[in-house]
């Protein structure tokens, strides 16, 4: 997979996992194991491709931005 499609995944399980009620808390929990999972690929892709990034929050960011931009 290229960075852009792993940051659409990951992108999907962060706004999917919001939609899922908190009384749902093992499908919350799968999901979070998930979006964590893709995180970390995330964050190994970029590495991989020498994206510098300071901290998850800043390669979250970036997958948001990327994706955005995709859709312009």
């Amino acid at each position: 997979m290229n960075l852009l499609e792993i940051a659409h995944v990951y992108i999907d399980l962060v706004n999917l996992e919001k939609e899922i009620p908190e009384e749902e808390f093992r499908a919350k929990e799968e999901v979070g194991i998930l979006r964590s999972k893709y995180h970390q690929i995330l964050m190994d892709k970029m590495k991989e491709e020498k994206i510098e990034f300071f901290d998850r929050f800043d390669a979250t960011r970036m997958a948001f931005d990327l994706v955005s931009e995709e859709r312009n």
